[in-house]
């Protein structure tokens, strides 16, 4: 018996295992071609690629806000209230005082 390859006569080679290497080689590089044009792809077309894989939002949802979300949006008017309620109590103040200063500036230039 020959050598693994070789025929049994010895007179011919058997090239089968060179073909499968050969074939074997081939797929292995256009693997890796593919795989290198889908990394440039990817790079390249990053943003759709994320959209594929986002979810969407659910249509069936129900549109009803978060109650921590709506506890943090009451907070905040309530906080906006009471700036403002400060600045008119300030401002309204300021105006007394002023109104005190000219009247006691009238009273002093009269007599």
């Amino acid at each position: 018996m020959g050598g693994y390859g070789v025929m049994s006569n010895g007179e011919s080679v058997d090239y089968s295992v060179h073909e499968a290497w050969n074939e074997a080689t081939n797929v292995y590089l256009l693997v890796i071609l593919v795989s290198f044009a889908l990394l440039l792809y990817a790079r390249k077309n990053k943003r759709k690629i994320m959209r594929i894989f986002t979810m969407p939002p659910t249509v069936g949802s129900s549109p009803e806000p978060n109650f921590y979300d709506s506890l943090q949006k009451v907070r905040l008017r309530q906080q906006l209230e009471m700036y403002s309620l400060a600045r008119k109590f300030d401002q309204q103040q300021q105006q007394q005082q002023q109104q005190t200063e000219v009247q006691e500036s009238v009273q002093l230039s009269m007599e």
